[in-house]
């Protein structure tokens, strides 16, 4: 399966004439919309890796939308559609999350080698915000370790070695990770030891 994407735009022909351009290029496209509440419930409902988006659209325009949908945890790549080239709206659209900004009509020969590249950097800035995750993640569970470690090195006076052999131990023998006997020492404020 190719890569998914859902239309967002409230003219008819715009929709059938991406979405062929789209399936062409090889891309799947799994939905279509007219207005701004429709594309949420679908996006919702589909998980495309790409959203195309129309400015103006009743109901809800696409930048609303666009902002809704990634405080709603979306975290595909949104690309904005319009007629409209105003540096105004290039700003709201970089505000709210979007990946790039296509000018009505397309031009088929730039179209799809632009929508590689911001799709392709869509997942890079995915694969550094993944990445930023784990290594905050690790740190918390690092200075869980070391405030636990402090904790016991305090309460039986032994070493910062001893103190990390002692919740290892403690830890392999309840068959609970270190940074959840960490938790557990640091929660006691050392009572346990």
């Amino acid at each position: 399966m190719g890569i998914k994407v859902f239309i967002a735009d409230d003219e008819p022909l715009i929709r059938m004439d991406l979405e062929e351009i789209l399936k062409e290029a090889g891309y799947d496209v799994v939905g279509h919309a007219s207005d701004g509440f429709e594309t949420i419930e679908g996006v919702k409902n589909q998980q495309p890796d790409i959203v195309f988006l129309d400015i103006k659209m009743p109901i809800l325009n696409g930048l609303k939308t666009a902002e809704l949908l990634k405080k709603d945890g979306y975290t595909g790549c949104i690309i904005m559609l319009t007629a409209y080239s105003s540096d105004d709206f290039i700003d709201q659209a970089n505000k709210a999350g979007a990946m790039g900004y296509f000018i009505k009509p397309l031009d088929e020969r730039n179209f799809i080698p632009n929508l590689k590249i911001m799709y392709s950097r869509s997942k890079d800035i995915d694969s550094f915000k993944n990445e930023v995750i784990d290594i905050k993640l690790k740190l918390e569970e690092r200075k869980k370790i070391e405030k636990a470690k402090g904790i016991i090195m305090d309460s039986k006076k032994i070493s910062e070695e001893e103190a990390y052999t002692y919740i290892r131990k403690l830890s392999m023998s309840k068959r609970v990770s270190l940074v959840r006997i960490s938790e557990i020492i640091i929660l006691s404020e050392g009572i346990l030891c």
